[in-house]
């Protein structure tokens, strides 16, 4: 009954967020299944990539990891509140910060739904320059930078055009 009351945007917000967490699974189980056939092999290897399973029991990029199951499970609880907050921030938040959100919630429940199934999260992309070498890390850590980089981005320039009006 409900059902009939949820306007276009619910579902469209929706469909943002199942979105990127289909993306994000599909990798997943793309390189979680490629490491079972052929173990300790490069899915792929360049000058500057490598696409290899890692499990990361931390939180982004490998921070925080740690053994104990206290503190795993602390760190999980912490994630669901975060997407809580997020979640009623979208009802409050307009245009380009609602979207921000969205992508936040959609690579943060592909992270969730690991560290609950997996009690890790399948990291695969390993990216290095010259001497360089970033943290491993998965489609679902890139969605959630992204949306904090466009919120940063809307705090910084699109606030102060509307205060300025």
């Amino acid at each position: 009954m409900t059902l009939k009351y949820l306007s276009k945007e619910f579902y469209v917000n929706l469909l943002i967020i199942i979105s990127i967490f289909l993306i994000d699974r599909i990798s997943k189980i793309y390189v979680v299944n490629f490491n079972k056939e052929f173990i300790d092999e490069y899915l792929f290897s360049s000058s500057f990539l490598n696409i290899t399973l890692v499990w990361n029991n931390g939180i982004a990029f490998g921070l925080l990891s740690i053994e104990e199951n206290f503190y795993y499970n602390f760190i999980t609880i912490l994630i669901i509140l975060i997407i809580l907050i997020l979640l009623f921030l979208i009802s409050k938040a307009r245009k380009f910060k609602k979207y921000s959100y969205l992508i936040i919630i959609g690579g943060g429940l592909g992270n969730l739904f690991d560290r609950i199934f997996y009690k890790a999260v399948p990291d695969f992309i390993d990216i290095y320059f010259s001497g360089f070498h970033w943290f491993i890390f998965n489609i679902a850590d890139i969605f959630i930078t992204l949306g904090v980089i466009c919120l940063i981005y809307d705090e910084v320039f699109l606030e102060k055009k509307v205060d300025e009006k």
